[in-house]
């Protein structure tokens, strides 16, 4: 059973999965061992002492899934103090009257969760006025919802290269990184490779083959505490790893 954890057992936690990576990417097939997978920590509703211990630790990329809740962990004096090469990911449902909350925040790095033309437009759009740089462009990947559940965000699998198309055709504030998927919990892998993380692997070679992008440009980000390590072995670039690092969240308050 899953529990929260203390601070030193964040650290021991943390890693035994950096191990855990290491391992299941010694595993991979040769066309995939030009990368090391990144570890994003998981850390909705988990305290911010939670998150300095991790950081302290080594870790660096975090990922929030609730706006307000990134954008107050992100502005705390705390994690502003100690955490000054922190990376934060957002990687729940983005609505577009919010997207101005989460470019404002420190050391954002990435926007996981783009599923519609109309929220990359609202992102190109806002991003020139948060950015450091005249040059610095906004990291997004696209959400695919590779098990076609209907509670499920992101695009449908047929329109992902269009989308991608868009991004990169329309948004020129914006830096396409990749494909994004969450699929269907849990998967046992005794029945086979998971298909969520094979339909994945099939749209990145359709955007490569459509769009022709170079296939080391379009990044993966699929694999959970449940199931990272089978996904790093299936191509994973970017795992999203929260209890097996923090313990079980607690409840969220309305």
């Amino acid at each position: 059973m899953a529990f929260k954890c203390s601070m030193a057992e964040v650290a021991v936690n943390l890693k035994s999965v950096c191990d855990k990576i290491s391992y299941a990417a010694a595993k991979r097939a040769p066309e995939y061992q030009y990368y090391e997978p990144r570890l994003v920590a998981v850390s909705k509703l988990q305290s911010t002492g939670s998150i300095v211990s991790a950081y302290e630790a080594g870790q660096r990329h975090f990922g929030e899934n609730y706006v307000n809740e990134l954008v107050e962990k992100a502005c705390s004096p705390l994690i502003v103090e100690k955490c000054r090469e922190i990376q934060w990911h957002f990687i729940g449902t983005l609505q577009r009257n919010k997207v101005n909350k989460v470019l404002s925040i420190p050391n954002l790095y990435v926007i996981e969760s783009v599923n519609s033309d109309k929220l990359a437009n609202t992102l190109n759009n806002s991003w020139p006025r948060f950015r450091k740089s005249d040059d610095s462009k906004l990291n997004v990947m696209v959400q695919v919802n590779t098990s076609q559940e209907e509670e499920k965000n992101g695009c449908d699998i047929a329109q992902v290269s269009t989308l991608v198309k868009y991004v990169i055709e329309n948004c020129p504030n914006l830096k396409f990184m990749g494909l994004m998927t969450i699929g269907m919990y849990g998967y046992d892998v005794a029945n086979g490779p998971n298909p969520d993380f094979i339909c994945l692997k099939k749209c990145r070679e359709k955007v490569r083959d459509e769009l022709g992008i170079d296939i080391k440009d379009i990044e993966l980000s699929m694999g959970m505490s449940s199931d990272y390590e089978h996904a790093i072995e299936l191509g994973s670039t970017n795992v999203r790893v929260g209890t097996s690092i923090f313990g079980s969240r607690p409840q969220k308050s309305n």
